[in-house]
């Protein structure tokens, strides 16, 4: 027995894992999507970007909310991933939700063009993020706020029952220096002081606990993780195939403490923070 998927984490892979996921992750991440957008407070009329949207949400979601007289571009550097998106907002009938494969370091749009911008689970991998939140501070307009989901601490159900079941048998480092790293802004404070950084003031910061839950049986739950944890891939790669139905019985029997019924309900620890350009 080998890794959950051997396959690299290319823009087709990527594709793959999320058509096979895209049901039970839509569940999994949908508390986080609507308190996300909650806290955006997305109004009639404005024109929004979204960028890292992925497949969809919460670009989705924000279109429905700021009406036929608003507007809202998807960015993604994955056209994969946006048709997907679009072809939601076109299965939802959501008319103003527009995509844009692009790089949020180098946004091809004018000076001052949105009156709202957001970004969910995206900001922890932007290559260069101060030079990003530059970018996106130069085309919003005056006073609108930038802001952004961001996971917290690893220490948390889902991450110790998946990720680090695996390191306990893989052994040398969980993510590679340097490299991307979902918990980049779990310390209390480090994402408002970027914004700052940036060019942002109002800035707003704070940790809050959301249902991160899972639709589906334990092994479910394990085989998405390493599917779309791309940050960990070196690290999956790295274990021995005679290893894996070990860390699979360990991480079942991790995941089934949470289960309540027929779902399993981790609880996630999320960074919600924003400023104004």
């Amino acid at each position: 027995m080998s890794a959950p998927d051997a396959a690299p984490w290319s823009s087709s892979y990527r594709l793959v894992a999320a058509e096979k996921w895209k049901a039970k992750s839509a569940v999994l991440g949908n508390a986080v999507t609507e308190a996300f957008v909650e806290f955006a407070s997305p109004l009639p009329g404005m024109r929004v970007l979204d960028l890292a949207s992925g497949t969809g949400e919460p670009g989705i979601s924000l279109a429905q909310r700021v009406g036929p007289q608003g507007s809202v571009t998807a960015l993604d550097q994955s056209s994969e991933l946006l048709e997907i998106a679009a072809e939601r907002a076109r299965i939802k009938k959501v008319s103003n939700f527009t995509i844009q494969q692009a790089d949020a370091h180098q946004l091809p749009f004018a000076d001052h063009s949105f009156d709202l911008a957001t970004c969910r689970f995206g900001v922890m991998f932007f290559s260069d993020a101060q030079r990003a939140l530059s970018e996106l501070h130069r085309v919003l307009k005056p006073g609108a706020r930038a802001c952004f989901a961001a996971w917290g601490t690893m220490e948390q159900p889902y991450w110790q029952s998946t990720m680090k079941v695996v390191h306990r048998h893989a052994g040398g480092v969980m993510l590679p220096p340097g490299g991307a790293d979902p918990f980049r802004f779990s310390a209390e404070g480090s994402l408002s002081a970027l914004l700052s950084a940036a060019g942002f003031h109002e800035s707003e910061e704070s940790t809050r606990r959301q249902p991160w839950t899972w639709p589906g049986d334990a092994e479910e739950v394990f085989e998405y993780a390493c599917a779309v944890a791309a940050p960990f891939r070196p690290m999956l790669e790295r274990v021995a195939a005679e290893d894996w139905p070990t860390i699979r019985t360990e991480a079942k029997a991790a995941i089934e403490r949470y289960r309540v019924g027929d779902e399993i309900r981790f609880g996630a620890d999320v960074v919600l923070a924003s400023g104004k350009a």
